[in-house]
């Protein structure tokens, strides 16, 4: 491979090319169980499962889902928040070969329907408030039984007063029917002994879905290798921190990329301790941090916005935590300098990409911490900056560009999506669609994107979605959903519609309906009626364009 920029500035300790080990995430689980069997694993509000316990749980479910007929390569959906069964069912689901497919239970039923059905999946595991909903949608889609979990199965006694997402969700019940399970039921039916991986290094392991161009989010495609391959370079990263010491709180959710690696992933492979969180609010987190002292504190930018608005947080003493993990977003200048003045602690920037698994580069760990950037590749990856019209010509350093990344976690296509697969995998280099630049110590800058993607408090978030809702509507003729800052969430979305003649709608009609057909973090929060969208010469509405208009409105105001 040839010398890149990077080299010269490259994570303390961390060689260029490590050698992976070939076990898969389930059985770098089994091996912290067996290496750290008393350690705890996940530590739930309070309760904690220690890796002998979590490894147990795990063969159990393994044994349930074999014998309701699931086998390699059958499609297992899990839409739950960061509770302990989404670790139980994906890491079962791995241990007997069959695929993940991850959902973000937020999602409305038409979202859900839409996921559930493309992936192929034959059963779905969710909370038990949500079994209803999985219920109306499955004649739609392949499902032929749901499991319902509830919130509260792995808690030593009701935490009613710490989430009110948990008071909500907590004493739903169920009833067993033939498509209908109880996760409780299935957990003491089956031993939990030891079970044969069946989870094979080249084969697909997870589906984690992403949008696209047409509207339709894309399943992602991440093999055992991808994701094990990830873990192992992030692993990497920190030469001195061993095996079986720390924690981090998990902010990130699990059916999300990021918290995938970090917060299954990672955490099970290092055998660190999982703070787990349903709903990372700041004063939950403040919480979690009084009670568990973490070494460790992922998250989006607009968590830590969040806690450093709360006078609680910046009154406590900090100094236990180690680092700060943040991804999704780039981190204000003055985001990192509070953070690093009341804790002293290391700020990292993770960037990647879910068809990167996701991880591509990283702040070193040790190393010079510059605002603005992500930081550089981990071990194996490579990272070109070409230019925008072919893609083919690399630029030089400093000149923006497409970011293209080549490495062993990156994803095996979109799942029965070809002509996508080759319009973003070419050669072996993912297309990624950002665009950035690399500066004379080789550390990246991301500073916009091909794609009309917005990211709001994390979320991704894909305008030609929210469009085709719109477009549904009966008074709308047309519609485009564009990104505008936001001091908060980073951005938020606004929505230019153009009326049916002779209708009138109002902006609290339009975000009513919204909120009944998109998941709240993508509904629209600016609302303005136009006459007309601008266009091409080929009737193609001009999305960037309404975006520049917006972006000059508020510059001038």
């Amino acid at each position: 491979m040839e010398e890149r920029p990077w080299h010269k500035s490259y994570a303390p300790g961390v060689p260029w090319s490590i050698e992976y080990q070939r076990l898969t995430v389930s059985e770098g689980l089994a091996r912290s169980a067996r290496d750290f069997p008393d350690r705890t694993a996940l530590n739930y509000m309070g309760a904690k499962i220690s890796y002998r316990k979590l490894d147990e749980l795990v063969n159990r479910f393994a044994r349930a889902l074999s014998d309701l007929g699931i086998g390699k390569g059958d499609k297992v959906a899990t839409i739950m928040p960061n509770i302990p069964q989404m670790i139980v069912a994906n890491m079962a689901a791995f241990r007997i070969g069959a695929v993940v497919v991850l959902n973000n239970p937020l999602y409305t039923e038409r979202e859900l329907q839409y996921q559930l059905d493309d992936s192929d999946a034959r059963i779905a595991v969710t909370l038990t408030l949500l079994v209803p909903r999985i219920e109306k949608i499955m004649a739609e889609t392949k499902l032929e039984k749901v499991v319902g979990c509830q919130i509260n199965t792995h808690l030593s006694f009701p935490k009613k007063q710490l989430f009110p997402y948990v008071r909500k969700a907590m004493y739903r019940k169920i009833e067993p029917t033939d498509k209908v399970l109880r996760y409780e039921d299935l957990i003491r039916k089956y031993p939990g002994d030891p079970l044969e991986d069946q989870g094979e290094w080249e084969e697909l392991s997870t589906i984690i879905y992403t949008g696209g161009t047409t509207g339709k989010s894309k399943g992602v495609m991440l093999s055992h290798k991808n994701i094990s391959v990830n873990v192992q370079q992030f692993a990497a990263w920190f030469p001195d921190l061993e095996r079986g010491k720390y924690s981090l709180v998990g902010t990130f959710p699990v059916f999300h990329a990021a918290g995938f690696t970090a917060c299954q992933n990672f955490f099970c492979w290092q055998a660190w301790e999982h703070c787990m969180i349903p709903r990372p609010e700041p004063k939950a987190v403040i919480e979690i941090l009084k009670r568990d002292r973490p070494d460790f504190l992922p998250g989006v930018p607009t968590i830590f916005v969040g806690l450093l608005a709360e006078p609680e947080f910046r009154r406590m003493d900090l100094s236990f935590i180690k680092g700060f993990f943040s991804g999704a977003a780039p981190l204000a200048a003055d985001t990192i300098r509070d953070l690093k003045e009341l804790t002293g602690a290391t700020i990292l920037e993770v960037y990647g990409q879910t068809e990167t698994a996701p991880v591509a580069t990283v702040t070193p760990w040790g190393g010079e911490i510059k605002p603005g950037t992500v930081g550089i590749p981990v071990p194996d990856t490579d990272i070109r900056i070409v230019d925008l019209d072919t893609g083919e010509r690399e630029l030089p350093l400093g000149e923006a560009g497409e970011i293209v990344i080549s490495g062993p976690q990156c994803m095996m296509g979109y799942y029965k999506k070809p002509e996508e697969t080759a319009q973003a995998l070419r050669d072996g280099w993912v297309y990624t669609g950002d665009i950035g630049f690399f500066d004379e110590d080789g550390y990246l800058s991301v500073v916009d994107r091909k794609k009309d993607m917005v990211i709001a408090g994390g979320y991704n978030i894909y305008p030609v979605e929210i469009d085709n809702v719109l477009f549904d509507h009966p008074k709308i003729l047309e519609a485009c959903a564009v990104g505008v800052p936001d001091p908060y969430r980073g951005e938020t979305v606004k929505a230019f519609i153009v009326v049916k003649e002779g209708e009138s709608l109002s902006e609290e009609e339009v975000i009513s309906y919204c909120k009944e057909n998109l998941a709240p973090y993508k509904v629209p929060t600016h609302i303005e009626f136009v006459e007309e969208l601008p266009k091409s010469v080929v009737g193609k509405i001009l999305r960037r364009e309404l975006r520049d208009r917006e972006l000059k409105k508020r510059q001038g105001d």
